[in-house]
């Protein structure tokens, strides 16, 4: 059985426990890189693939050796090498995003993960419960859920606001029927975080930290430059009790800004999911997005300071993040996600499918096409738009009834078909 959901709870170590499962997180971390570092040496010197199979033996010797290998519980090191594993199937599979495997820095997020066999869980009462762990003992955690099925593995670690307790679930539910229900687009912004095509008003997220809270961010981001400029004059770089009180605020307050956008998230793809049968979305690319501007300190380059102020509100909206819960949300309410190519949707006419940049001038809040004279917010008539394109390509029973559009290049006054493949380069 695999793990097919996730429950995440808020852990509070009691007493040692909390000084024990940081020790174990800077060992986790610590195995890791050299559990990488020794794969890459045998692969560069002698052509040789390692596994976690091999590793695991060197990793009983290793813990009757050195002490602070010893101290963290043995399934937990042996959980590390199979995540190397999947690391290493993830960056071979050409399907799969995943870029090779990367070493930790120290500033990584503390996790110590156990197979499943490993944990046992006790309910105290409706709010609270237990787990214990190898070595540890039992480990209160706030019961905000119920666990909902068979524990296959957990995972302990730490963010700014404070320790959790994750596990990965098998919980056997398949996906839902089709729910029938109406289809949908939905323009992902900046402005708007989200237009979707049957509502008439757009969903905004709240800004995710507040503006006390952003001017708080940037006293402490100052403080801490000073800091460190300070330890590496005076103290040889080695950070003191202050310079860590810093880091800590300032990971508390951007943890808070990452639980605001994550509940805005998980309430809007869940929304969509439920309430449609067919959600049509842009096939963004969003690392292209968010390139930074070209440009260097002897030539700097143009617009390089709203460059990064707009990446940064690109990120903001994570529209990477969002199309993932959309896609896992969608099978469990028997809904469907379509990907559409993403070319001028916001330039395109919803109504009689011309495009002209001249429809939309500038990034102003209002589109006017050329041809007709239709006027509509932007965002709403890309979000039709992208609901039109999905009905075609997402095999849905309600076919769109216009025609392909096509594009109108003033520069050159070429008319082309969007859909049609490029000319071959002739060599």
């Amino acid at each position: 059985m695999k793990a097919d959901a996730g429950r995440k709870y808020r852990a509070y170590p009691a007493g040692d426990q909390t000084r024990v499962l940081t020790r174990w997180g800077h060992t986790a971390r610590a195995l890791w890189n050299v559990a990488l570092e020794q794969r890459v040496y045998l692969w560069e010197q002698r052509r040789y693939t390692l596994r976690s199979a091999e590793q695991c033996k060197q990793l009983t010797a290793a813990r009757a050796d050195v002490d602070w290998i010893g101290e963290l519980p043995a399934q937990a090191g042996q959980q590390i090498l199979r995540q190397l594993d999947r690391a290493y199937e993830n960056f071979w599979d050409p399907t799969h995003p995943a870029r090779f495997p990367a070493r930790k820095k120290r500033g990584s997020r503390l996790s110590v993960s156990f197979p499943g066999q490993a944990v046992a869980v006790r309910k105290l009462n409706r709010t609270w419960a237990e787990v214990r762990l190898p070595k540890l003992g039992w480990l209160r955690f706030r019961l905000s859920r119920a666990i909902g099925g068979t524990i296959r593995n957990a995972t302990v670690s730490r963010d700014g606001n404070g320790w959790h307790i994750s596990f990965g679930v098998h919980t056997g539910r398949r996906p839902d029927a089709p729910n029938g229900k109406p289809a949908c687009g939905v323009d992902f912004g900046v402005t708007a975080s989200a237009f979707v095509s049957t509502e008439v008003a757009p969903r905004l997220m709240a800004p995710t930290l507040t503006a006390s809270e952003r001017e708080r961010l940037k006293t402490l981001e100052q403080r801490k430059a000073r800091q460190v400029t300070y330890a590496k004059k005076h103290n040889g770089g080695k950070y003191g009790n202050r310079l860590r009180k810093t880091i800590a605020q300032i990971a508390g307050l951007t943890a808070r800004g990452a639980n605001r956008r994550r509940d805005f998230t998980h309430k809007l793809t869940t929304d969509l999911a439920k309430n449609h049968g067919l959600i049509g979305i842009e096939d963004l690319r969003v690392k292209n997005m968010t390139a930074s501007a070209k440009g260097s300190i002897e030539s700097p380059g143009r617009n390089v300071r709203a460059k990064a102020w707009l990446n940064r509100a690109v990120l903001d909206n994570t529209p990477g993040e969002r199309r993932r819960q959309l896609e896992y949300k969608a099978r469990m309410y028997g809904s469907v996600v379509v990907p559409v190519v993403p070319f001028h949707t916001s330039q395109t006419c919803a109504r009689c499918g011309q495009v002209d940049p001249e429809s939309r001038k500038g990034c102003g809040r209002l589109f006017a096409c050329t041809r007709f004279g239709y006027e509509d917010d932007a965002d709403h008539n890309a979000s039709v738009e992208i609901e039109a394109r999905a009905r075609r390509t997402g095999g849905s029973d309600i076919n769109s009834t216009r025609s392909i559009p096509r594009v109108r290049v003033p520069a050159t006054g070429r008319r082309r078909t969007r859909e049609a493949p490029k000319p071959a380069r002739a060599s």
